[in-house]
């Protein structure tokens, strides 16, 4: 009786869409707190600038973290809108901005220094040829 029941059941659970399911539910929820975060940087920034106390090194800092919320909720967006696919760019755009805030937060050795802007360099020419090959593949 009991496998007659489960065989009359219609069979819509499935693995990948329950850890879809999951994922797309966990990333609206980082774009949610995230979005806050932006909201509470911006505020800071009409702080400082009301102000007018911080340090400059402090401040281009405070906007590159800016920037990084930024990136990261146009990603989750960009997810969504490209049928749950991250675009690979993306995550470039993210790299350079945080080897920049790096640069700025950290910039008393210059060995690393040179380093940093070594890895800005090779993440640069990723994204130019990622623009230059074609998009569809033979």
């Amino acid at each position: 009786m009991l496998t007659k029941m489960v065989k009359q059941l219609p069979r819509t659970f499935s693995i990948p869409g329950t850890l879809q399911f999951v994922l797309n539910g966990s990333l609206i929820l980082l774009g949610t707190m995230l979005s806050v975060l932006l909201i509470r940087e911006l505020i800071h920034f009409s702080v400082v600038i009301l102000v007018k106390e911080a340090n400059i090194h402090y401040f281009l800092e405070e906007i590159l973290v800016f920037f990084l919320y930024f990136e990261f909720i146009s990603m989750i967006v960009k997810y969504f809108r490209d049928s749950y696919h991250f675009p690979l760019r993306y995550f470039l755009y993210i790299g350079i901005t945080a080897m920049i805030r790096i640069i700025i937060v950290d910039h008393n050795n210059p060995v690393n220094t040179l380093l940093y802007a070594g890895v800005i360099l090779t993440l640069i020419v990723s994204y130019y040829i990622i623009n230059k090959t074609p998009r569809e593949r033979p």
